[in-house]
């Protein structure tokens, strides 16, 4: 013959009704929130300090809310950027929206981004060709340039020496300034 279960909270033997959760068994009246005390009907609960809490007081006491929705986080929470996001809202803010959880993004102003977004939208431009510089750049005639567009404006070959004319704004080699 099996032993009798015993409700967790009263220690009385369940004699109707009862309620496994948790590894423990309870009169379904006594199977409450650890919070607000009421009995849990619903189907789904959560547990906090494993004890069971219903779905009302997790999301006042222990949800966070999610900085891309401002909605409560009830499944996954992805932390990032000091902050807290459910999966589907830790998005590149640029054009592009792509899911950002298990990527490097980069950060600016509080929001996240891909890299390609963020070289189109914030790297320094080229004087030469007008793309993103994502490396080393050569600074030269207040603008930055890319090593291969700081080039002679006349023969378009790339201008390496520290030394070249100006004409118009552009570079001219030692060669063709003469």
């Amino acid at each position: 013959m099996s032993e009798p279960s015993v409700c967790h909270k009263c220690n009385e033997v369940i004699q109707q009704r009862i309620i496994t959760a948790l590894g423990k068994t309870w009169h379904p009246e006594h199977f409450a929130c650890k919070d607000c005390l009421l009995p849990i009907t619903e189907a789904t609960f959560n547990i906090q300090a494993g004890e069971p809490v219903c779905s009302d007081c997790f999301v006042k006491l222990y949800s966070g809310t999610c900085h891309g929705c401002k909605q409560p986080i009830l499944e996954r929470t992805i932390k990032a950027m000091e902050q807290s996001w459910h999966e589907e809202c830790f998005v590149c803010n640029g054009p592009c929206k792509k899911p950002l959880v298990g990527t490097s993004f980069y950060e600016r102003d509080g929001h996240p981004y891909c890299r390609t977004d963020f070289e189109q939208l914030f790297a320094a431009r080229c004087a030469g060709c007008t793309l993103p510089i994502t490396d080393n750049a050569i600074v030269a005639l207040n603008a930055k340039w890319h090593r291969d567009c700081f080039k002679c404006k006349k023969c378009a070959t790339p201008i390496t020496a520290s030394t070249f004319a100006v004409e118009e704004n552009k570079p001219l080699c030692t060669e063709c300034s003469g």
